[in-house]
Formats: structure tokens, sequence, C-alpha cells
């Protein structure tokens, strides 16, 4: 049996009817269940009781072509019961899109308060039909229930937004639009596409050829996570012609979606620059990318020549795409060749500006005038803030939300997508099961997601325009990985989204999930069911002796259990955490009708320091906390090099940990695990220096050294060897590497410290 039909079993269980069929994402503002169901069939009619709704109707009815075989009559003034009927009504709302929807004996009946609102009714009712396969429906039935229900419902934010990265990986244009199909599905009303990066440039623009026929080319693909130095070797290609780009603009506002382009600048530009050299400001040779990660090679600045360039590329995007919004990027972009181009340095001169930073202000302000010129506004992610935010920009909010609340407060608007809670490409599971780019997102996290700051006053707040999912693509070669790692997620932020905040409801949420994936998996959507994993935690013990492993499952109907084999039907049951006491592996899987349907593992590396009281001089860094202390002697080496995993503590400082034994052993090494990955600002200790002693006051020099050897060209360790030595208290002194060198990513910034694991032996 497969695993999805068993959790359909269990879900079954725990959810009973589903909540009397009543089930929609996301939850509308009020929902009123009737008693008794309209029957909907071949002979029921939609009528159009106000105008310009064919539209509506027509995607309703290629949605029924495509669920159930067959599509219904329309017409204009019909009133009968078995109809459909779409008008307008006022709905005094503060923003635009409400809808009422009324299932009776009567008929139904959905209005908006303008077009899209109707079309936000109707996708309602689709989420009210059956699902074939679990209910019984075959394509040729010609008649099915649809519950009585009294709907009143409205948009919470103005913006409602999901991000897909297509230069780091190029999606045909029939996924797209299936992408597209997916927002209006739950009521998304912004398609932010990202279509030029460094590692390829993905639009036609008829003035500059070269784009396409170059930029749009990387020589190879890296495989694997950043950094493993390792490539296919086959060359990557694809763009999307102006034909097809207006072909999609249209598709997404047909479904009262808006399509907001990204043209990245200054940074992120190398494949622009590959294709017209005369842009950088070291005049190349410059080359499309086939790694990942923050490179130097920007924009030059100081060149007219290259604002004419990108005037000239933004006036073909703007016929292309009619929205209010430009994206112009404007993140992470390097400093480094602006320091040394003499061109930058005169127009800083010139222009009065402070530093490269005013330089970037300049660059964005400077084109933003251009835009303002041409009736659009521009959006850029919150380094546009460095140097002084341009007048009318609007603020993306991606490092945190201090940018969101910066803007806000200095009353210009921002839109929410911090990395904790809106980057979908953040892994959404702890038992990785494919490459992703680090993190750990799960839906829970998605779901409670609160876009306005409490900080901000009523005034500030309405500032904030509403919230996105972004969707990077190093690590998402496939539309089959893209689905993965949006779906469930996008539909809990799609009620962050709409839902009034008072409506939201974490439990109904969990208790809607069960048809949630039914339908998932009736439209073929390869979705994630991380959501049912294992959660797995190490703890210390009371005594310091050891680790505990505790596993712990969301399901009640059946067991965790340790299975001999992983995979094996025969198990121990779990019942309270499992005591470690030495190098081993652990397995555990939850059990259903004695089937696995999830399972989790754990290697641990068993050493004198295992499991014992550890202090550090410094707290680690917010955003990187792990389990605090305790991670660097919970037994467990990180050995997939996610950056951003549990297992690691991050650090901006130098650190120093002391390990209380807990009595005199005779060791002879001391080892410290850490990361590193200079493209992300990482990077290994300057040095490791050891010490010991027997009271934990007097301390004897075991030795330094800065001697880093890379396991997998990621994660590293270093150590420090010494004549075995009687000892119960060791300090370990971590010294950050300081200041990014000149000529690697992130020059001048403080490097991260991330720190793994210290093992005593």
């Amino acid at each position: 049996m497969k695993i999805n039909i068993l959790i359909m079993m269990l879900f079954a269980a725990i959810t009973g009817s589903a909540q009397n069929n009543i089930n929609i994402t996301p939850m509308p503002a009020e929902v009123k269940p009737g008693k008794g169901n309209f029957v909907l069939n071949r002979n029921t009619i939609i009528v159009l009781e106000g105008s310009h709704l064919e539209k509506t109707a027509s995607l309703f009815n290629a949605y029924l072509q495509s669920a159930y075989g067959y599509k219904l009559k329309t017409v204009k003034g019909f009133r009968g019961a078995n109809a459909i009927r779409l008008n307008f009504e006022r709905l005094d709302y503060p923003i635009a899109g409400a809808y009422i929807l009324n299932v009776d004996k009567n008929g139904i009946y959905i209005a908006g308060d303008n077009e899209a609102g109707v079309f936000y009714g109707m996708q309602t009712l689709i989420q009210l039909m059956p699902i074939d396969k679990d209910l019984g429906i075959k394509k040729t039935d010609i008649d099915f229930s649809i519950p009585y229900v009294s709907i009143n419902d409205h948009p919470r934010f103005a913006y409602r937004g999901m991000h897909l990265d297509v230069g780091r990986h190029f999606f045909p244009v029939d996924f797209i639009k299936k992408y597209i199909d997916y927002l209006a599905a739950y009521k998304y009303n912004t398609f932010h596409w990202h279509l030029t990066e460094d590692q390829g440039w993905r639009i036609e623009i008829k003035k500059y050829p070269l784009l396409t026929q170059v930029g749009s080319c990387r020589d190879q693909t890296l495989i694997g996570r950043y950094g493993s130095n390792k490539y296919d070797g086959i060359k990557y290609c694809g763009y999307y012609t102006q034909q097809q780009i207006k072909d999609i603009v249209k598709y997404a506002a047909d479904r009262y979606i808006t399509t907001i382009p990204e043209i990245e600048m200054p940074g992120h530009s190398t494949a622009a620059l590959a294709s017209y050299p005369f842009l950088g400001c070291t005049k190349g040779p410059y080359k499309v990318m086939d790694t990942w990660g923050v490179l130097d090679d920007v924009y030059c600045a100081g060149n007219d020549s290259t604002y004419t360039f990108i005037e000239n590329v933004l006036d073909e995007v703007m016929q292309l795409f009619p929205s209010k919004y430009i994206h112009i990027g404007g993140d992470e972009c390097p400093k480094e060749r602006w320091k040394a181009c003499p061109v930058c340095q005169l127009r800083i001169k010139n222009e009065k500006l402070k530093d490269e930073h005013a330089l970037q202000s300049y660059f964005i302000q400077r084109i933003e005038k251009y835009l303002n010129g041409k009736g659009r506004k521009i959006i850029g992610w919150d380094e546009i803030l460095e140097g002084g935010l341009a007048p009318n920009a609007t603020v993306m909010s991606w490092r945190g939300e201090e940018g969101g609340i910066a803007a806000a407060k200095d009353n210009h608007d921002a839109i929410m997508t911090p990395g904790s809670h809106c980057y979908l490409d953040h892994s959404q599971t702890k038992n990785e099961d494919s490459v992703t780019i680090g993190g750990y997102l799960p839906l829970e996290k998605v779901y409670g997601y609160e876009p306005i700051p409490a900080v901000l006053n009523a005034t500030e707040a309405k500032h904030v325009l509403g919230a996105q999912g972004n969707v990077w693509t190093e690590y998402m070669a496939s539309p089959e990985k893209v689905e993965y790692m949006v779906f469930p997620r996008m539909m809990a932020l799609s009620e962050v989204l709409w839902s009034p905040k008072e409506k939201k409801n974490w439990n109904d949420f969990e208790k809607r999930l069960p048809v949630i994936f039914s339908k998932l998996d009736d439209q073929k959507i390869n979705y994630s069911k991380a959501y049912y994993d294992l959660q797995a935690t190490v703890l210390p013990t009371a005594g310091f002796n050891g680790v505990q492993w505790k596993v712990e499952s969301k399901l009640k109907d059946g067991f965790i259990g340790y299975p001999s084999a992983p995979g094996g039907s025969d198990a121990l049951v779990y019942t309270t955490p499992f005591m470690v006491t030495e190098t081993k592996s652990l397995f555990a899987c939850y059990f259903l009708n004695h089937k696995p349907i999830g399972c989790v593992d754990q290697k641990f590396y068993f050493n004198k320091a295992t499991g014992k009281k550890i202090t550090l001089s410094v707290p680690p860094h917010k955003s990187y906390p792990g389990d605090g202390a305790f991670t660097l002697v919970n037994g467990v080496q990180n050995e997939k090099g996610l950056a951003k995993s549990s297992e690691f503590l991050g650090f901006l400082n130098d650190v120093e940990a002391v390990i209380d034994l807990g009595s005199s052993q005779r060791c002879s090494t001391v080892v410290v695990y850490a990361l590193r990955q200079q493209g992300s600002w990482i990077w290994q200790p300057s040095t490791v220096s050891a010490f010991y002693s027997e009271d934990g006051i007097s301390y004897r020099s075991l030795g330094l050294t800065d001697d880093y050897v890379t396991k997998n060209g990621i994660n590293g360790s270093i150590t420090i060897s010494f004549n075995a030595t009687n000892m119960r208290f060791v300090k370990v002194i971590i010294q950050s590497h300081g200041p990014i060198p000149d000529g690697s990513p992130g020059a001048g910034s403080p490097s991260w410290l991330f720190l793994d694991e210290i093992e005593v032996n």
C-alpha cells in the first residue's frame, strides 16, 4: 500500500467527515454551513448578472472540462434554481477583492466588489467541489453535491505575492502558467518573476541581442551543494521571447494576478557583463557564472553608458509588463570593483557622495527617477536602504524585518519577505531527502508568520502592503522540485495573507491538511509530506553522562518503533528517549498497521566531551542559535554542510568554550569541527588554541594551530594533538577569521564563524 494512502486512512480517522466538506484554504472571514446540498449537473447554467464576467465563467468551465469532462452553458439574465449566478455587490472593505458566496436551494450565488472578487468567489466554489478519486466521483458522472453554505470573505492584505527565480534554473512556459494557476487557486494576486541573474539572463531584449545569445547560457552547472566544486560539464541555456512573456503576462492578468518583473542591478549582473563587457568596471573578460553565491563583478556605477543600457532595457521591459511596479533588485552588491574603479571614484567625488554605499543609493535613485518619469515605481530588496532610500521606493524586506520596519517608519511602503518565514527554498524537513540551500522552515512556522511587526504603530502598519513567498532555485532544477518545495507551505502563507488575523487558527489548518493533501494528490502535484516526519532531538542527561535521543510524532493512531533494518516491519516499540553512551547509528519509524510511513536516522560520534557540561564566553548569534552551547557536545556532526542547520552555532566574534569532563580523564587530542563556505561569508577559524586544568582555575596550554582540514570541501576540522595528559577541564579558544579580505565575497564585512562540534579524546 502506498504511503499517501496510508496517510489518508489515518487522516480519515482523525478528521471524520472533513468538517462536513467545508474545507477552504485560505480560510474565509465568515463561513456559515447550512443543511442540505446543491446538486450541480450538466443542466446547471452559469448566469452572468454583471458585465465583464465572461472571463471568470470561461475559466470555471475550463476547470470543469479538465476535472469532470464537461462545460456548462453560459447565459445572461436567466433566473432559476439550477444556476450559478455571478454578479457585483457593494461590499465595504478597505481592500478590493471581497466576495460573498451562497449555496442553498435557490442555487449558487457569487457576488464580488469587483471582477477579482467574483473570481475569488469562484475559486472558493471550486474548493467546495468533491475530489473524484476520494469521493467516488468519476469523470463520466454528470452530477454531484455541493454543501449549502454562506460565505462572506475579503482579503487582509493588498499585496499577496509568490516569487519564482528562473535565473538559476529555467522553467518552460507551460510550467510558468501552471505556477500561476497555483497562485490563483489560493488567492495570490502578485507573481514576482526574477528574470536576470549571474547564472542566466532570461528575457529577450531586442536592442541588445547578446543578452540572450550569450547571457542566457552558462557552460555548466554546479553539482550538489555550493562549495562542492563539482560540475556537470553540460551547457545550460534558456530564455523567454517577448511574445512568450506577453502571453504569460496576459495569462496571469486573466486570473487577476499582476506580474512584476525583476531586472537585477547593480549586483547579480555577470550574465549581462558577459554579454556586453563595457558595462563592468574592469571591462572583462566575464563569463556567465556556473556556480552560486555573491560575485564581485557588478555594473559600473560611474559610466553613463551603464545607465543608458539599463534605461534601454527597462524601456522594453515596461512595454511587456504593465505593472505599476518594476523590481530592480539592489541586493548583495559588493563594492570592491567600485573602490578600485577610477570612474566610480570620480562619480563619488563629482556627486559629493560619502562612500560606495552612497554610490549604490545614487545608482538606485537615478534608475527610480527614470522609471518614475515613465509612470512606474520601483521595488528593491532592503539593501536599497543603504546610503539613503530612493524617494518613492517600496522596500522588500528579506534580511529579517528590520528593513521593512525602517521603511514603514520613514513613510515608505514595505513588503515583508523575511528568510525566517518566507523563503520556501529552505528545507521543510530535518530529515533531508534532497539538496536544499539549507535552513529549516517547517509548515507550522510559515503559518505562524505575522507580517505586521509589533513595533509599528497603526499609521506605520498601513505601509506594510503584505508579504511574499520567495522561491530561489539554485537547488530546484525541475518543476517537480519547485512543487515539492512550495507545497503545502504556499497554502499556509496564503492564509497568512488573506484571512483575518483573528481567524487564523493552526489547529484548524492542521485538521484541514487531509483534504488539502488529497486535493494535491488529485491534481498530481508533487508536494512534501514533511509535516508528518518524525521529529528527533538530542538532549543532555541530568548527570551529563551521555546524551538522549528523543523521537516524537504528531500522529496518534500508530506507534514509534526501532526496526531491525530500514523499512522493516518488525520493531521495538519506543517508549522513552534512547540513551546514547557510545558511537552508534539509530533509526526510528512511525508505524501504522505495522508499516513504516515516516522514518528518521541519526549517527552519534561519542567522545569524552559528549554530553558534558559546556559554557561559552559569548552566546551564539540570534540567527544561528542551534540548541545553545550543548550543540557543540551533543555527539552529532553535521555531515551535510547546511550553513543554516540547527547543528551549527553562528558567531561574529571569537569564542571561548570550557568543557567540564566530570572527572580527570587522560586525553591526547582536541578537535574543533567548523564550516567553510566563503561565498556565504563563512570562514574557517583563524586559529584554535586549547588549554587544560584539573581545578577549572589554573590552565596550561595544549597547543595552537590554524591547520584546517576539509572533509568534503565544505565541512572541516582543526585538530590539536599532544602527549596524553590528565585533565578535567578543557578550554578551547576559537578565533574568528575577522574581516573578510579584499577579493572575497563580502570583503570588509565581519566573517561568520560556524561551529559544529568539539571533540576531546
